[in-house]
């Protein structure tokens, strides 16, 4: 059995790590994505790569703040937004 690592990077993209050719990614039509020579990739969760579903390091230049963030924020009471 292989096996698969995805990592949740900080702030980031989801790393994922795989053995070539045991990972299948296909895009909402059913149409897969070429991982050849990609043991290792990284998948845009902020929406701001160019070249989604892959991460450009887009999430860096726009301030991106992963969910667990949020999360932790709301379970301490501590407001995203400043309250007016």
């Amino acid at each position: 059995m292989s096996s698969v690592k995805i990592t949740i990077r900080k702030n980031g993209p989801y790393r994922v790590e795989a053995p070539e050719g045991t990972i299948e990614l296909v895009d909402a039509e059913g149409n897969k994505y070429d991982l050849t020579g990609k043991p290792a990739f990284s998948l845009c969760r902020c929406g701001g790569s160019v070249n989604k579903p892959f991460c450009d390091g887009a999430h860096s230049k726009i301030g991106f703040q992963g969910a667990e963030l949020a999360v932790k924020k709301a379970d301490l009471g501590t407001p995203d937004v400043p309250q007016a």
